[in-house]
């Protein structure tokens, strides 16, 4: 019974903890930029379906919990749902039309529409540069502790002891530098230039595909060198207010560069799309993380705040990417796509977006090992 509760506390309440603390940020960042621009909110939820409990402000907005808290929406005067469709049907009298979304001039509806996103990267690197401050960053020196025997790197000519200078024309600063330059080879050959007893040397290394499993317990499959980083080159580095700002930032831009080139690489065929995760996947990594502590709990909370927002760039409509790529169209003519293509858009991203989580459901449902559990029970 004790083990049970540990999981339901660790998979289920840990996890809609950061993904309620995930869509906060998000959803306040739409609330606060609507705010400013005069918009009248009418609705701040977390979560979707019927109310659980909430409260009337002062302003008139309802800020409620919904049943199903898997998402969250601010729903604005002048929209006809929670997700952001205008409302065409209603001809407002100009005394309301100063406090409806869809009557603001178009630069400021993008900036309401693209504060969400940005609100989500803000708060990842002002937590992350909290962690730089308070706990340190760890930095591994990129030099060569051990080689696996018959690895890759053994089969290169790669020693311990071996300092790695570059890996295909990129500089390599720390371990973490190597090895997610190798993460993103998708197996071909990595130029190295390697320094080894003070001589410059090249060598040709043939990462291969293994299975690997992360700190959060999900198990990829990696291109890999064999080799483990030397464990006296290990430092803790402390930063101050503004250097901890720049190498969160710099972490960030790091962590949206690696998932847009593993997304192409997916979308290409390079990469197997089963590395996409969706609800179950992204809960049984939040139980991982609170078995290994708070730190850890945190970081994933940044990693699932940065990757909401970068997803909801995404030029889809239906998320808010596709409303700036509307409001792009219509600061380029003049003037709005008519009431049809807008609908048509809508109902589009709504097939993309169900389907993309159908898909994502599935893999989480395979990882998880669902489908060999239930031939089990009816075999």
């Amino acid at each position: 019974m004790m083990h049970l509760l540990v999981g339901f506390w660790d998979y289920v309440i840990i996890f809609l903890v950061i993904l309620t603390v995930v869509v906060f940020v998000h959803e306040m960042g739409h609330f606060l930029v609507a705010r400013w621009n005069g918009v009248r909110v009418e609705v701040f939820s977390i979560g979707f379906g019927p109310e659980l409990f909430g409260f009337t402000a002062k302003s008139g907005t309802r800020w409620k919990i919904g049943m199903l808290p898997l998402g969250g929406y601010v729903k604005m005067f002048g929209d006809a749902d929670a997700a952001s469709t205008p409302d065409f049907s209603t001809d407002l009298p100009p005394d309301l039309q100063r406090f409806s979304f869809r009557h603001k001039k178009v630069h400021q509806r993008a900036a309401i529409v693209a504060a969400g996103p940005a609100m989500n990267f803000i708060f990842g690197i002002v937590v992350l540069a909290g962690m730089f401050m308070i706990y340190g960053q760890p930095r591994t020196a990129p030099v060569i502790g051990q080689v696996q025997e018959g690895s890759a790197a053994a089969a290169a000519g790669l020693l311990a002891g071996d300092r790695v200078r570059e890996a295909n024309g990129q500089g390599v600063e720390r371990f973490q530098d190597l090895q997610r330059i190798i993460r993103l080879t998708v197996g071909e050959p990595v130029d190295l230039i390697i320094d080894r007893h003070g001589q410059s040397m090249r060598l040709t290394a043939q990462p291969r595909v293994t299975e690997v499993k992360d700190i959060f317990g999900n198990v990829h499959k990696t291109p890999v060198l064999g080799i483990v980083a030397d464990p006296d080159s290990t430092e803790v580095v402390h930063y101050d207010p503004v250097s901890a700002l720049w190498a969160a930032t710099r972490e960030t831009g790091d962590m949206v560069t690696s998932t847009l080139i593993g997304l192409g690489q997916m979308a290409t065929g390079q990469r197997e799309s089963d590395e996409l995760g969706g609800p179950l996947r992204i809960a049984k990594g939040a139980g991982q993380a609170a078995q290994l502590g708070i730190g850890s709990v945190v970081f994933y909370t940044i990693l699932l705040s940065i990757n909401l927002g970068l997803i909801n760039l995404f030029p889809v409509p239906l998320l808010d990417g596709g409303h700036l790529l509307f409001y792009g169209v219509e600061a380029l003519q003049g003037r709005p796509l008519g009431p049809r293509a807008q609908e048509y858009g809508f109902r589009i991203g709504l097939i993309l977006v169900f389907a993309l989580m159908l898909f994502a459901t599935r893999n989480d449902l395979v990882d998880l090992r669902v489908w060999e559990f239930i031939k089990g029970l009816v075999s």
